[in-house]
C-alpha cells in the first residue's frame, strides 16, 4: 500500500537519485544532498514497503504564493496516482498555511490540469521570477508552462 508522508533523513540517497534520474533528462533542476536535507521539512514522499516511489515539496515564495517543486514519480511506479497524490498532498498544506495560490512550472499541462490548475502568465508571479527563475540556467527563455490553483 502506497503511503505519502513527510520525507525524513533516510529518504534523502533515493530523493536525491530519483530528482537527478530527472535532472539529467533536463526535465527538473539537479539538486545536491545538503540541499535536500536542508529543505527535508518541505518534502513529501510516496512510500511502499520502503522503497521512494515519488516526490514532490512546497516552497512558500511569499505571504500570498507557493509553489508545486520537484515534483517526480519513479518510471516503474507511473500510472498508479501517485503524482497526484502527492499533489494533493501539496494543495492540503498550503490552505493549512492559508496561501492563497499554488503554482507550478511544468511540461507536464494536462496532468496539473487534472489536478485542477490553470495556464496562467508568468507575469503573475514575479516573486517566483525574481527569486528563482534569475538564477536557473533556461532564463529567460524558460519554455515551461506556467499553473495555478486557488487554495484558500
Amino acid at each position: 500500500m502506497i503511503k505519502v508522508r513527510k520525507a525524513v533523513l533516510g529518504d534523502v540517497e533515493q530523493i536525491f537519485e530519483l530528482v537527478n534520474h530527472y535532472a539529467k533528462e533536463g526535465l527538473m533542476l539537479p539538486r545536491t544532498k545538503d540541499s535536500l536535507i536542508l529543505n527535508l521539512q518541505s518534502i513529501s514522499v510516496a512510500e511502499e514497503d520502503g522503497e521512494i516511489l515519488g516526490l514532490a515539496s512546497l516552497a512558500i515564495l511569499g505571504h500570498d504564493l507557493a509553489e508545486v517543486r520537484s515534483l517526480a514519480v519513479k518510471d516503474s511506479a507511473k500510472g498508479r496516482g501517485i503524482g497526484k497524490m502527492l499533489v494533493q498532498r501539496i494543495i492540503e498544506e498550503t490552505e493549512l498555511i492559508g496561501i492563497p495560490k499554488l503554482i507550478s512550472l511544468t511540461y507536464q499541462v494536462a496532468f496539473f490540469e487534472k489536478c485542477g490548475f490553470e495556464i496562467i502568465s508568468k507575469t503573475e508571479m514575479p516573486q517566483k521570477v525574481w527569486t528563482d527563475c534569475v538564477h536557473c540556467p533556461k532564463f529567460p527563455s524558460c519554455d515551461e508552462i506556467a499553473m495555478a490553483i486557488q487554495t484558500a
